[in-house]
């Protein structure tokens, strides 16, 4: 790692990313990086939690969605939870997401912002997203887009691997269609040793709410050892 600090480098890392691939028909790439004001704010919350050259853990979701990383730039952080909880102040509409309200309790749970992003990087297999008829496409709900983005997500993996100076441990937030692809990416590619699945936000805001401390605790169940042990 150089000398300069994570929000630099993560930064840096964002503001190039270019899909080099061949998209399908009627599939628009969705990348908040491309918009000025969502590069301004989203400066503001890494500059904020990501000021020194301390190693992470990352957690990887599946790719921006529209009324999240979408918008904010930040992943899993809707524009309320960036200001409300982050303090990052923002003109943005204030919709909230369902992913970002669970993803939020958990960093409540584990001690405030401050502390969650001091041990973790929050980032997503494909960091840019996609949309086809207005809404949002997973990069592996189309079996082209899929194979044609597997190197571009391969490289941007390692690159943030090497900028958070990661352990050989990362989590993955999903544990059906996300964890498969991503466990067939690693197996080609090596990138961690092991990866951890977790119960994908959306699912159980929509379908396990009843349970959802139950599904907080599994979180920080999994994610403190791993600091204990790893950071």
């Amino acid at each position: 790692m150089d000398g300069k600090y994570l929000a630099d480098r993560i930064l840096s890392f964002y503001k190039k990313l270019k899909p080099d691939f061949p998209l399908p028909e009627g599939v628009e790439v969705m990348n908040p990086f491309d918009d000025e004001t969502a590069t301004t704010v989203a400066a503001r919350f890494y500059q904020c939690y990501y000021d020194d050259t301390n190693p992470r853990v990352i957690l990887f979701g599946i790719n921006p969605g529209r009324f999240g990383a979408g918008v904010t730039g930040v992943p899993f952080t809707d524009p309320i939870r960036l200001q409300e909880v982050c303090g990052i102040v923002n003109n943005f509409d204030k919709k909230p997401e369902l992913s970002s309200e669970f993803i939020y309790e958990v960093v409540d749970a584990y001690g405030g912002p401050k502390s969650f992003y001091d041990h973790f990087y929050v980032s997503a297999v494909c960091p840019l997203g996609f949309t086809k008829d207005g809404k949002n496409l997973n990069y592996y709900d189309d079996k082209q887009l899929s194979k044609d983005s597997e190197e571009f997500i391969i490289e941007t993996i390692r690159e943030q691997i090497r900028i958070v100076d990661s352990p050989d441990i990362s989590f993955c937030i999903g544990q059906g269609s996300n964890y498969k692809h991503f466990l067939k990416l690693n197996e080609r590619a090596e990138l961690f040793k092991h990866i951890e699945p977790l119960p994908h936000p959306r699912w159980v805001m929509q379908y396990r709410r009843k349970k959802k401390d139950h599904f907080i605790k599994l979180y920080i169940d999994h994610l403190k050892p791993t600091v204990n042990e790893r950071l």
